[in-house]
């Protein structure tokens, strides 16, 4: 079926796009999403809420009580809005990032003057995101539990129950970077391609998508990778170690100056882990001299990584009592003390924004971005803001659902978990669907998809 040109819509720039995905689509996976595993979600963290009350009462005494039974209440009221497919409402917690959400919201009602926006009509891209923004402002209305991670449990379980997983990975990686200086580049690119795959497969270890059940690593992530290979539909992977390689004959000789990668982080526990082996062999084989870390700003989409969820992980790498895994950790705790890897956040990333309105409403962020020689995207949903999460037909390329959005060379790695994907060959998507009918929801396929917006600079 080719779902482009289809319904077209028409956004505030004026270009004619494909709509958004949404819940107005009964039985559509984002229908399904906002009829049942946004609820999940929502009754998993009021009950991790209720169960944590006697630690907020040993901790706060009778305010920490309040505050959990008026935090349950504004989250209860959240949920049935949602099941009832109440009208979005404005934010009243007066954060710095308040403002920016009911400016969105009131353009999304000048945009749809025909309907309400609600859960199940609006773009289930910025209704899924608000539901997490709401859940920040319940607990922020109500000190001194403000900053509890509701999701901090899930993170840390997932990360305790992939650790062979982690340490088949570390002793893996230990096995040849003591060498890293005499290996030839062919070797070189095969390290890399397996270290970027382990961390492509990573993403498949996502509480969102599992509304929160377990879904650790549990086998190797180096055995699986030959079998995984199969269910990569678009793999640019040479055109990334071609742009890495280029970049790095550039600063050797003189001509660029030291490389930088970006990595726009997606989930913490195993994931987390994968990518910041990558970043290490990236440095450790001067294909770069700095990394950078972007993460969210608070708890968001159950899993997604924030900077005590990053610091949390160095540390505890570090106190494994396994040689090759706090040898690893130690090292990735020198890098951050020398500087050459960093952790940043910045209120966009918990934005319900595509990611082509980033240089209009985060220029700042943007111009971040542009100083990078390289920038990968981790996992669905910034997949899914890269796209815009629209209906786009599978044939259209990568750039163009980018719709001008390309600060520096960029490349996502993603596993599939919703209803988008660009860039395949023609009549790849309609086999799949006819073979697989949920190959876009169950996390099976995944793409290595990359972009660079100024090639000539390769040259």
């Amino acid at each position: 079926m080719t779902k482009f040109p289809g319904i077209m819509a028409t956004d505030q720039t004026g270009d004619v796009v494909p709509p958004s995905l949404s819940a107005k689509s009964v039985g559509s996976f984002a229908y399904l999403t906002v009829r049942d595993r946004l609820p999940t979600i929502l009754t998993k963290v009021i009950d991790t809420i209720h169960r944590n009350k006697n630690k907020f009462f040993e901790e706060y005494g009778e305010e920490g009580i309040q505050a959990e039974k008026q935090t349950i209440s504004l989250l209860s009221k959240l949920r049935n809005e949602l099941q009832t497919d109440k009208p979005i409402l404005a934010l009243t917690d007066g954060l710095d990032d308040a403002d920016a959400w009911n400016r969105y919201l009131q353009r999304q009602t000048d945009q749809h003057e025909d309907q309400e926006v609600s859960w199940f009509k609006s773009p289930w891209l910025y209704v899924e995101c608000y539901m997490y923004r709401r859940i920040r402002e319940a607990l922020w209305l109500n000190p001194p539990i403000s900053d509890y991670d509701v999701f901090n449990e899930g993170k840390t379980q997932s990360y305790f129950e992939s650790q062979q997983a982690t340490i088949t990975l570390c002793t893996y990686f230990e096995s040849f970077n003591k060498n890293m200086e005499n290996i030839p580049d062919n070797l070189l690119c095969e390290y890399f391609n397996k270290l970027l795959q382990v961390s492509l497969w990573g993403n498949k270890c996502d509480l969102s998508i599992s509304a929160g059940v377990d879904n650790s690593q549990k086998a190797s992530p180096i055995e699986s990778l030959a079998a995984f290979k199969l269910f990569i539909l678009v793999d640019d992977s040479d055109s990334l170690w071609s742009t890495l390689v280029t970049t790095r004959q550039q600063t050797q000789s003189g001509k660029g100056r030291s490389c930088r990668v970006d990595f726009v982080l997606d989930n913490a526990g195993f994931e987390l882990v994968t990518d910041l082996v990558l970043a290490d062999f990236l440095l450790s084989s001067g294909l770069a001299q700095e990394i950078r870390f972007h993460g969210k700003s608070f708890p968001w989409f159950v899993s997604d990584v924030t900077v005590e969820d990053f610091h949390w992980t160095i540390r505890q790498t570090m106190a494994a009592n396994h040689r090759s895994m706090s040898q690893t950790g130690v090292r990735w705790q020198q890098y951050m003390k020398e500087g050459v890897w960093s952790y940043h956040d910045h209120p966009f990333w918990t934005h319900p924004h595509e990611f082509c309105d980033m240089e209009a409403n985060a220029p700042d962020l943007y111009a971040t971005l542009q100083t990078a020689d390289l920038v990968l995207f981790k996992g669905d949903l910034n997949y899914r803001k890269l796209t815009g999460d629209r209906d786009w037909d599978h044939t259209v390329g990568f750039d163009t659902a980018l719709r001008g959005f390309g600060p520096a060379p960029l490349c996502s790695l993603r596993t599939l978990k919703a209803n988008v994907q660009v860039g395949l060959q023609p009549g790849r998507g309609n086999k799949l669907s006819s073979q697989e009918p949920d190959w876009m929801t169950c996390g099976k396929y995944a793409v290595i998809q990359f972009h660079n917006p100024n090639p000539d600079k390769q040259d």
